[in-house]
């Protein structure tokens, strides 16, 4: 992958995990971005010209309509993961094919206002419940088949790393119609 490639990927850098245990005030910015993402990814659409809902953000890539729907889903699963992993020991996750859930007639072509309620709703139960936590509860474990384990403290940041993530493409797809 050449550079200009790899930044049009991933456009804030790949995600990489802190190697240690979050503390409180490293996981409150982590927890407010997950809180604030619904409404600066709306934010974010209202700006744009309609016709770029259905363009690719970059050569190859899903629709910004794709996208929107795709945070829904990936969020989604992501909420769930972190409940199942307070309530059961290490549980085991079933990982899905994004790529096919993307392809769906409801991914490709309905309004992004229920994906955008969906995102709204999950974000505040999601910063709400990790806001109550106490400290110990991030370093719980789920496993991933095929990444393997991992703890709620790199889940909150992969998910708000994801977030940041596809808003710098959506904001890629604009420069790109604008």
């Amino acid at each position: 992958m050449t550079g200009s490639e790899e930044q049009a990927r991933f456009p804030i850098g790949r995600f990489k995990a802190s190697s240690s245990p979050l503390g409180f005030e490293e996981r409150r910015p982590l927890i407010e971005s997950i809180r604030e993402f619904p409404e600066e990814l709306e934010s974010l659409l209202r700006s744009l010209p309609p016709e770029a809902l259905d363009r690719p953000y970059r050569a190859g890539s899903w629709t910004v309509r794709q996208l929107v729907h795709h945070m829904a889903d990936s969020h989604m699963n992501a909420f769930i993961r972190f409940r199942l992993a307070l309530t059961e020991d290490h549980p085991t996750i079933r990982p899905y094919d994004q790529g096919a859930w993307a392809a769906l007639p409801d991914s490709s072509g309905d309004p992004l206002t229920p994906s955008l309620r969906i995102l709204e709703g999950i974000h505040a139960r999601w910063a709400s419940l990790m806001g109550a936590l106490p400290d110990g509860a991030f370093a719980r474990k789920l496993h991933h088949p095929e990444s393997g384990d991992m703890t709620l403290d790199t889940l909150l940041q992969l998910y708000a790393w994801h977030g940041r993530h596809h808003l710098a493409h959506i904001r890629r797809a604009d420069l790109a119609t604008g």
